[in-house]
């Protein structure tokens, strides 16, 4: 289901394009996604700090928060839908961050616009499990997105989960071994285990965790 436009969108768009990465868009989607348009992030952000990737970032929160808490380090949030992003834009603005930035873009076209071997971590919070089973290639962690993350990711990179969703964490399980990830660091109560130290939490994880639900998490890399 496609989301409603939001009042003002355009206008809120312009406010936000110190925050937003300008990314090609004359770029057929339906070409083959190998054509590319990689963005200098040296020159977005002013500076050749390690880059951070969450995909499918929401409004922020945890971008934002992960970003204040990680100075070192440059943070983009990926989101699809530039209603949401709008809203993420206006947290880091009200915040003054300088190391985070956002891209509207689908996370099958990250490889068009970010060099290979860039990223030194990539979150996946919360993502949409997509339940039914004829869906399951949308799903964040299918097989054919774990291909673009290694592409991205630096050597000994890893890729943060975490779902409250089980039927999308054992599928991710699945993905991540038969892509030939390693994974470590799992857990099935992430708020009752060692992982829960440092742990910066989402919008969506805020409202789970007061409803008692269990949060699952993992660590994935490219063996």
């Amino acid at each position: 289901m496609r989301m409603r436009k939001k009042r003002h969108l355009d206008e809120r768009l312009i406010n936000s394009q110190p925050y937003l990465i300008d990314i090609d868009k004359t770029l057929d989607p339906r070409e083959d996604v190998q054509i590319t348009a990689y963005v200098d992030l040296v020159e977005v952000f002013g500076n050749d700090k390690p880059i951070i990737l969450e995909i499918g970032c929401g409004k922020g929160k945890f971008a934002v928060d992960f970003a204040k808490a990680n100075p070192d380090y440059n943070i983009i949030g990926v989101e699809r839908e530039a209603n949401v992003v709008v809203d993420a834009c206006k947290k880091a603005m009200d915040e003054g961050i300088d190391n985070l930035k956002f891209m509207v873009c689908g996370a099958q076209y990250l490889a068009r616009y970010i060099k290979p071997n860039t990223v030194h971590a990539i979150y996946l919070n919360f993502s949409c499990p997509f339940p039914k089973n004829t869906y399951a290639v949308h799903r964040l962690t299918h097989p054919r997105f774990l291909k673009i993350y290694r592409q991205l990711l630096v050597e000994g990179a890893k890729i943060y989960q975490k779902t409250d969703n089980m039927k999308l964490f054992e599928f991710s399980i699945e993905s991540f071994s038969a892509s030939d990830y390693l994974i470590e660091n799992v857990t099935l109560d992430l708020h009752n285990s060692k992982y829960v130290e440092g742990n910066i939490m989402t919008e969506y994880e805020t409202r789970f965790v007061k409803m008692n639900k269990p949060i699952y998490r993992l660590e994935a890399s490219p063996k």
